[in-house]
């Protein structure tokens, strides 16, 4: 079932805090923890998001989502489009509220995430990324029924995600930037809104891989701009297609710019957390060390979000063997 997009309009602060009430049962916390590096590093913060109950940040924006939907309108059950991560807190969301769940899933999600959705309840429709982005920019899909929660286009789906941004000028009140993966920006936008409302000084930047990179691209164009030469990897959780024109219009105002990364300089991110940390990350969510580590965002601090550790383990074994030291 198709869903019609309403109108872009700016994420308020008072919309964040009002879903920071809203979803407090169901979200977790999640601490912000300093990256020792030593001497000749700068000075980096970890907001571990991949502590979330669905081990990824998505669960804040899903459950606000869902929870601002009209009674009848939820009843009638809700669906989406993943690649794993925003499938699970969407089902999630679901269940709690009682209601049924349709995943159109990218059909070279990680087997971790697809097992992880089905044990949520999910009914996944695997397809290919094409007809996965084709169906995010139409926003329908034959045969699904339900309301359509969007992956990312989404006010109030954004707005949850904004709440992470309260938390962090909480924790980290002396944060000079904030770094988040861009897939399609509806989590670096729900930062940027709460971030540059509270402390526009703070710059908050975007990381994406240099295999998936149109963020980067329309900052540098001044315009949403596609990426023709897109590849599959492992960041299976950020970095698209091309930048939706409606997103662009959400970005733009509260991100200062996207640092392009190399997939060796995000594996050496993801081994870097397991060594000094114990942390395990995702490929999208090893992106902000990344390019915290580039240098390019000063010296900090420096927040980067780890955005979610759902990988499959001998995957996840087999990167951090790959990378350099």
């Amino acid at each position: 079932m198709s869903s019609t997009a309403e109108p872009v309009r700016p994420i308020q602060l008072a919309e964040i805090e009002a879903a920071r009430q809203r979803i407090a049962g169901i979200i977790v916390r999640t601490p912000l923890v300093r990256l020792e590096l030593g001497p000749g590093f700068p000075d980096i913060r970890l907001k571990l998001e991949n502590l979330q109950p669905i081990n990824a940040y998505k669960l804040r924006g899903a459950a606000n989502a869902v929870a601002m939907l009209p009674d009848a309108e939820r009843r009638r059950g809700v669906w989406t489009i993943s690649a794993g991560n925003a499938g699970q807190g969407v089902a999630y969301a679901a269940r709690r509220a009682g209601v049924p769940c349709t995943v159109v899933v990218i059909d070279t999600a990680p087997t971790a995430k697809i097992e992880r959705m089905k044990a949520l309840g999910a009914k996944l429709v695997p397809v290919p990324f094409a007809v996965a982005w084709q169906a995010m920019e139409a926003r329908t899909y034959p045969g699904i029924e339900g309301v359509f929660v969007h992956p990312f286009d989404d006010h109030d789906f954004i707005a949850g995600h904004g709440t992470m941004g309260l938390e962090i000028l909480e924790d980290a009140p002396d944060t000079a930037a904030v770094i988040a993966g861009i897939g399609g920006g509806g989590l670096v936008t729900g930062l940027g809104s709460a971030i540059k409302a509270l402390r526009p000084d703070i710059r908050v930047w975007g990381a994406e891989p240099e295999t998936a990179a149109p963020a980067a691209r329309s900052f540098a164009a001044g315009s949403p701009q596609a990426f023709p030469e897109w590849q599959p990897t492992f960041v299976d959780g950020a970095g698209g297609k091309s930048v939706f024109p409606r997103m662009w219009q959400r970005m733009r105002p509260v991100v200062d710019g996207s640092i392009v990364v190399t997939l060796e300089q995000t594996k050496r991110a993801m081994r870097l957390m397991a060594e000094k940390a114990r942390v395990i990350s995702e490929g999208a969510g090893a992106l902000p060390l990344a390019a915290a580590l580039t240098g390019e965002t000063g010296p900090g601090p420096i927040v980067a979000i780890v955005s979610g550790g759902n990988i499959d383990l001998d995957k996840y074994c087999e990167i951090l063997a790959s990378a350099s030291s």
